[in-house]
C-alpha cells in the first residue's frame, strides 16, 4: 500500500514560470482571515475602523520578513553555502517567534506614532494572531514539515485521522507523528478560549498575556516531538527556550503591571 502513496503537491498552480505554493496561499488565507476578524473587533473596541489596516500594512511585512531572518540565521551554516535560497521562502522556513518579535516591535512603533496604547492593539490581536498560526499550520503539512519522530500508520489510524493526513505523513518510507496538527489543534482551543476571556474583562494587555503564555506552553511541549527544530546547542531547542523565556515574561509583566498600578483599564474599557 505505502508504495503507492504520493503526496501531495505543494504547488497549487502554474502561471507560465511562475509557481503558486499552497504554503503561502494557506498563509495568506490565515492572514486574510485574521485581518477580517481584528478590524471587526477594533470598530467594536471604538478604534478608527482603518487602525488596523495601517498598522498591518507595515506589520505584516515586517513580520515575515523578520521570521526569515530568524530562521535564515539559525540555520546559517546551510544559507551560507546557499544564498540563493534564503529568499525562497514559499519552501518553507520561516519562525513563528521571529514574525512576533517583528510584530511586536512594529505594533509599538505605530502605538507611539498614533498615541494609541500598545497594550489595546496587542489585547484586539491576540485571538486573530493565534488563529492564523493555526491556519498557517498546514501550511507545513502541504510541504511535509514541523512532523515529528517516526510512527506506525496504526498509531495514526488509532488517532482517527483522515486518510489524506495520515498519507502526507508518509515520508520517504516513514509515517511521522502530525506535530502541525497537534500544534494547529492546540492553536484554535486557544482562539476559543481568547475569545472566552474577552467576556471576563481582563485588565488591559492581560489578554495578549494571556495568548503568550497559552501559546509558549503547546509550543514547548510539541517542539520536543519535532525533527526539524532549530537549535540552539546539541540539546537545547531554540523553540522551548523562547517558550520558557516568553512564559516568564509574560507573568512578571501581569504581576508587575498589577502591582505598581499600570493596568487599570480594562479590555472593554
Amino acid at each position: 500500500m505505502e508504495s503507492t502513496i504520493k503526496p501531495l503537491n505543494p504547488i497549487a498552480l502554474r502561471l507560465g514560470g511562475l509557481e503558486v505554493h499552497w504554503y503561502g496561499i494557506i498563509i495568506g488565507i490565515g492572514i486574510a482571515l485574521g485581518l477580517y476578524l481584528v478590524m471587526k473587533e477594533s470598530e467594536r473596541r471604538g478604534l478608527n475602523k482603518d487602525t488596523f489596516a495601517d498598522l498591518l500594512i507595515w506589520a505584516i511585512p515586517i513580520s515575515i520578513i523578520c521570521a526569515r531572518i530568524y530562521y535564515v540565521l539559525f540555520e546559517w551554516s546551510y544559507y551560507s553555502q546557499h544564498p540563493g535560497d534564503i529568499i525562497k521562502i514559499w519552501n518553507g522556513g520561516i519562525a513563528i517567534h521571529g514574525a512576533l518579535i517583528g510584530a511586536i516591535l512594529t505594533t509599538i512603533i505605530f502605538s507611539r506614532i498614533k498615541n494609541v496604547s500598545f497594550w489595546k492593539l496587542a489585547d484586539i490581536a491576540a485571538p486573530s494572531i493565534i488563529l492564523g498560526q493555526a491556519i498557517g499550520r498546514w501550511g507545513n503539512f502541504m510541504n511535509q514539515e514541523a512532523h515529528g519522530g517516526e510512527v506506525s500508520r496504526a498509531f495514526l489510524e488509532n488517532l482517527h485521522l483522515p486518510d489524506f493526513i495520515i498519507n502526507q505523513m508518509y515520508i520517504d518510507g516513514t509515517y511521522y507523528h502530525p506535530t502541525f496538527l497537534y500544534e494547529s489543534i492546540w492553536n484554535i482551543v486557544g482562539f476559543i478560549l481568547l475569545i472566552m476571556l474577552r467576556k471576563v474583562n481582563l485588565r488591559r494587555g492581560e489578554l495578549f498575556l494571556s495568548y503568550v503564555i497559552w501559546y509558549s506552553i503547546g509550543r514547548f511541549f510539541i517542539e520536543g516531538m519535532r525533527t526539524d527544530s532549530l537549535m540552539l546547542t546539541s540539546s537545547l531547542r531554540i523553540a522551548q527556550v523562547i517558550s520558557i523565556v516568553l512564559i516568564a515574561i509574560a507573568l512578571v509583566l501581569w504581576i508587575g503591571r498589577r502591582v505598581k498600578g499600570m493596568a487599570k483599564e480594562h479590555y472593554r474599557d
